[in-house]
C-alpha cells in the first residue's frame, strides 16, 4: 500500500501542479477505485488539498520536506553566503546538491527583475545541462561521469550539450579552475557560473550565479562565487553545535 501511496505522490514530480482525480491514476498507473480511496486518505492526513475536482501537494509534505536534517542543515549554513553573494552581484543565486543524475535546489534567492529560469526551491534539473551539476560531477566519483557519459545525454535547450567528449572537456576544466559555466543550455538567454562546496574531502553541495546572457561576465562573477563557496566549505568544516 506504502509503494502506491508513493506512487501518488511521486506523479507530482518535477514541477507540482494540480490534477484531477483521473490524471492521478494514469500518471500513478493506479485503478482509478484505488487512487480514489487513497488520495482521500492523503487529503485527510494534510499530505495532499483537494480544491475543487483537482487534488495538489498538501502543507503537512512542505514542512516534513523543511525538517529533512541533512538539507536544512545545509541550507541554513549556506543562506549567509548566499546572501552576500546576491548582495555583491544582485543576480540569481543557487544552492544545490546532487540527487543521482539531478541536481536538486536547496535555495534560490533573486531580485524583482531576475532571468527567467527552470529552476526552483525542491525542483531538478540533469545534472548535465547546469553549472551547479557540472560544479558537482566534475568532483564526484569518475565513475559517476563515466557512467553518464556512456548514455545519452539530456537535452533542455538547442545549447544543452550533447556530444559526451565536449561534456568531458568541460568537466576537466572544471576540475583545473574549481568553476563550471553554463551557458544556455538549461534556458534560453541565461548563463551561469558555479563552484563546489566541500566537506571531509567531498563536494556535496554548490553555488552559483545566474545572469541574462548579454551581461554574462565570467571573469568579474568568479571571485565572488568562489568565495562564497570556499567560505560555506570552511563552515561546514567546523564541528557542528549539538542542537538544543
Amino acid at each position: 500500500m506504502l509503494d502506491k501511496v508513493v506512487l501518488i505522490l511521486d506523479s507530482y514530480r518535477p514541477d507540482g501542479g494540480s490534477f484531477r482525480l483521473t490524471e492521478l491514476a494514469s500518471r500513478a498507473g493506479l485503478s482509478k477505485t484505488t487512487t480514489f480511496r487513497l488520495v482521500g486518505d492523503l487529503v485527510r492526513l494534510g499530505l495532499l488539498e483537494r480544491e475543487g475536482d483537482r487534488y495538489r501537494l498538501g502543507g503537512t509534505l512542505f514542512e516534513l520536506g523543511s525538517l529533512v536534517p541533512r538539507r536544512q542543515d545545509l541550507r541554513e549554513a549556506a543562506l549567509p553566503f548566499l546572501q552576500d553573494l546576491f548582495e555583491s552581484t544582485r543576480h540569481t543565486v543557487h544552492l544545490g546538491i546532487r540527487d543521482d543524475r539531478d541536481v536538486v535546489y536547496l535555495e534560490r534567492i533573486h531580485g524583482h527583475d531576475a532571468v527567467l529560469l527552470p529552476s526552483r526551491i525542491g525542483g531538478r534539473l540533469p545534472l548535465t545541462c547546469t553549472a551547479i551539476g557540472k560544479a558537482l560531477l566534475a568532483f564526484s566519483a569518475p565513475e559517476l561521469a563515466d557512467e553518464i557519459l556512456a548514455d545519452p545525454l539530456p537535452r533542455l535547450t538547442r545549447f544543452s550539450i550533447t556530444d559526451p567528449l565536449r561534456l568531458r572537456t568541460a568537466l576537466e576544466q572544471a576540475q583545473v579552475s574549481g568553476l563550471a559555466y553554463e551557458e544556455q543550455e538549461a534556458a534560453l538567454g541565461a548563463s551561469c557560473i558555479a563552484a563546489p562546496v566541500f566537506a571531509g574531502g567531498t563536494a556535496v553541495a554548490a553555488l552559483s550565479v545566474a545572469v541574462p546572457r548579454e551581461q554574462f561576465r565570467p571573469a568579474h562573477l568568479a571571485p565572488a562565487v568562489r568565495t562564497a563557496a570556499l567560505g560555506l566549505s570552511r563552515t561546514l568544516r567546523q564541528p557542528a553545535e549539538p542542537r538544543r
